[in-house]
C-alpha cells in the first residue's frame, strides 16, 4: 500500500495511513480521528491536525489528482495511485473545519477460501453460489456502507468461466479481476475533463460483446439501463447495490429505475426485476467480520399481490436458523418474508 502522494500534505495522520491493519480513517470538523480495524471503530487520540494545514493539504491533493476542491466545489471524492478512496467535504458546507475520509485500498484481495475461514458465508453455500454463476444465473450482492459488498463479488466472481468475455464498470477501480478476457473501465467525474457516467459506460458496454457485465454499485439511471440489458439477453451479471435487507435491494432497484423512467408503472418494474434477477444475497457488518445474512432465491413477480415470490434458500440468523440452508429448499428454520407458501413447503423451482 503506498501513500507517496498524499503523505507529505497529511504527516500527522503517517501512522494511520501507514497501518496496514487499519481500513478506513476519519477525521471530524471538531478534529477528533477516528480508524476502523478489523470492523471496528476505535478513536485515535494522538493526532493533532491543524484545520488550515489540513485544507491547505485537501487543496492541493485534489489539484494533484485533476480535481476542483475550493469554496465553489466544496466537496472532494478521488481515487488515489493504490486504489483507495479519499473523500472530504470544506467551510463553508461543513463547519468549522474540514472533514476527511479515507478508504484504504485492500492490498490483499480475499479469494472464497479467506471468507469461509472469516466466517463471511459456508462452504456449503460458497458451493451453491459458485454454481449457479457458472450456470449464468443474475447475482444482486446488497448491504450498507463498508459491509463487504465489494470484496464478496470480487470473491464470487472467480467463478465465472475463463472462456466469457467480463465487462466491469465502477465508479473507481476497486475490484482487480484476474481473469483472462476482461475489460474494466471507470467513470470520469468531477474532473476537469468530460463526464463520463455509469450509464454512458454501461450503454457502451452493451456494443463491447459481453458474455457478462459487473457492476461496482447500481445507484442512479444506470439502473433502466441495466434491466434493459439484463431482459434483453445479457444474463449472468454480477452487481451490488445498498440496501438494508434482500427484499428491500430489489424495491430499491425498481425505485432506481422509475427515477428516470417515470412513465413506467411500478407494477411493471419490479415484474422486469423479477423475470431478470435470479439471486439476492444481503452482506452485512458484525463486529470484527463481514457476513453474508442471507440468499434470496427470486422466482417471479404476482402482479395479482403486488409482491415478488422468492425463497429463503440460506439465512445467517441464529435466532431464526440455527441450521443454515443452502440447499435451495425451504425449511422451518429458513426465512421466507413475502413467500405465499408456508415455512417447509418445497417450492417449484425458479425459473
Amino acid at each position: 500500500m503506498s501513500f507517496e502522494l498524499i503523505l507529505p500534505f497529511l504527516r500527522p495522520i503517517e501512522p494511520l495511513l501507514l497501518d496496514e491493519s487499519i481500513s478506513e480513517i476519519m477525521g471530524n470538523p471538531d478534529a477528533s480521528w477516528w480508524y476502523e480495524r478489523d470492523g471496528i471503530v476505535r478513536r485515535e487520540s494522538g493526532v493533532s491536525f491543524d484545520a488550515g494545514r489540513l485544507r491547505t493539504g485537501l487543496e492541493v491533493i485534489a489539484n494533484q489528482l485533476g480535481k476542483k476542491l475550493d469554496e465553489d466545489n466544496p466537496l472532494l471524492h478521488a481515487q488515489l495511485p493504490d486504489g483507495s478512496r479519499l473523500a472530504a467535504v470544506i467551510p463553508p458546507v461543513v463547519r468549522p473545519a474540514p472533514a476527511l475520509t479515507i478508504r484504504k485500498f485492500p492490498s490483499r484481495h480475499y479469494t472464497v477460501d479467506d471468507l469461509i475461514a472469516r466466517g463471511t458465508l459456508t462452504q456449503p453455500l460458497a458451493d451453491l453460489l459458485a454454481a449457479q454463476i457458472r450456470s449464468g444465473k443474475t447475482l444482486l450482492i446488497s448491504g450498507g456502507t463498508s459491509t463487504g459488498k465489494t470484496t464478496v463479488l470480487r470473491a464470487l466472481a472467480t467463478a465465472i468461466p475463463d472462456d466469457q468475455r467480463i465487462v466491469v464498470i465502477e465508479d473507481t477501480s476497486e475490484l482487480h479481476l484476474q481473469k483472462p478476457n476482461l475489460l474494466s473501465v471507470e467513470c470520469q467525474t468531477d474532473t476537469f475533463k468530460a463526464s463520463i457516467t455509469f450509464d454512458d459506460l454501461l450503454k457502451s458496454a452493451l456494443r463491447w460483446r459481453p458474455d457478462r457485465i459487473i457492476l461496482g454499485e447500481v445507484r442512479g439511471i444506470e439502473a433502466r439501463t441495466l434491466l434493459d440489458s439484463l431482459n434483453t439477453g445479457h444474463t449472468g451479471s454480477l452487481a451490488t447495490i445498498h440496501a438494508n435487507s434482500a427484499a428491500k435491494a430489489l424495491r430499491r432497484f425498481a425505485n432506481l429505475v422509475l427515477r428516470s423512467h417515470s412513465q413506467a408503472t411500478f407494477e411493471d418494474v419490479e415484474a422486469e426485476i423479477g423475470e431478470a434477477v435470479d439471486y439476492v444475497l444481503h452482506v452485512e457488518r458484525e463486529p470484527g467480520r463481514r457476513v453474508i445474512r442471507e440468499v434470496l432465491r427470486l422466482e417471479d413477480y404476482d402482479r395479482r399481490t403486488q409482491e415478488f415470490r422468492f425463497e429463503t434458500v440460506y439465512s445467517a440468523n441464529p435466532a431464526l436458523n440455527s441450521q443454515p440452508n443452502p440447499t435451495g429448499k425451504d425449511t422451518p428454520h429458513a426465512i421466507a418474508r413475502n413467500h405465499p407458501n408456508p415455512p417447509g413447503h418445497r417450492q417449484h423451482p425458479a425459473r
